[in-house]
């Protein structure tokens, strides 16, 4: 019988490059929201893959980016301190994009800890094959990467391997979590992630960015019957109308789409009421950041 192993690993990259989407594919199932928006993922989010040998615990973290506000600076901490804490790190690299500053400081940044690091090449159905080896040679002389992985995590192309690949680097350890589990993160704040995304898909401009959700209550009714209610925090009245739409229209959108996701996740009928409120320029206030759970001293 083989030693079991386990291990972290932190999936770090720019915005928009797929880190969320590959957490989903090898966890087998959504805890992370996606979205075309950059910087939607703001929280260190645990997904855990186990068979029966091994346990990877993958962090799916904030975008790096150059930050513009405290939310920002936020985000950024929380991607930096993953680094030092796991036994690798997944760089995810958008193969269809040209490679530039925001990618030199990544590798500034990783350079300077001593975890390995593993690239994962993401989005190689967008790319020509023949694109592909050059692309590969071009990454392998920026930075010495212990394996380099190409995958589509939309199409699932190579995504097998990965796994397997990292498999091989894990230590001797325990089975941190049950199996079946495939995320550490409270009900509530899956949930408030399903409203987020929903409001980041039906809505536009400066909607995405200035949209927080807080589970407030979670309350069985029945036996099977959950009232959910939870609260949409923007910056400004003129989001809030927005949310809202003519009518309660574009409110009533986000609450049925989010109702199916949510139902799904407690296997029970749900009764969701949401709200919406302004919180003025809550991206810059720490306090306000903290009550909404975007607390840097917790990561």
């Amino acid at each position: 019988m083989t030693d079991f192993r386990s291990g972290f690993f932190a999936i770090i990259g720019r915005p928009n490059v797929g880190k969320s989407t590959l957490l989903n594919k090898l966890v087998g199932q959504k805890i992370a929201i996606m979205s075309d928006k950059p910087q939607t993922t703001r929280n260190k989010i645990q997904g855990v893959y186990t068979d029966p040998d091994c346990q990877i615990i993958f962090m799916d973290t904030p975008g790096i980016h150059k930050p513009k506000h405290k939310l920002g600076e936020y985000m950024v901490q929380v991607a930096r301190n993953s680094l030092s804490e796991v036994d690798g790190v997944l760089y995810v690299y958008d193969a269809t994009q040209e490679f530039g500053g925001g990618e030199e400081f990544i590798l500034q940044l990783l350079s300077e800890v001593n975890t390995p690091v593993f690239l994962v090449i993401n989005k190689i159905d967008l790319i020509p094959k023949e694109e592909l080896l050059p692309l590969i040679q071009a990454m392998s002389r920026r930075f010495t990467f212990k394996e380099i992985i190409p995958v589509s995590a939309v199409t699932g192309e190579n995504l097998d391997r990965l796994p397997a690949i990292l498999k091989q680097y894990l230590p001797e350890g325990p089975q941190y979590y049950p199996e079946g589990m495939i995320t550490d993160q409270p009900e509530q704040f899956v949930m408030a992630e399903i409203i987020r995304e929903k409001v980041l898909h039906l809505t536009r401009e400066e909607i995405p960015h200035a949209v927080a959700v807080q589970i407030q209550d979670l309350i069985r009714r029945s036996e099977d019957t959950v009232y959910v209610g939870a609260v949409i925090y923007l910056e400004r009245d003129s989001q809030k109308g927005i949310v809202i739409g003519k009518g309660g229209k574009m409110l009533k959108e986000i609450g049925q789409r989010s109702r199916v996701e949510i139902e799904k996740l407690l296997g029970s009928k749900i009764f969701l009421d949401l709200r919406v409120k302004v919180k003025p320029d809550w991206r810059r206030r720490e306090g306000e950041l903290r009550a909404l759970g975007y607390d840097p001293r917790k990561d």
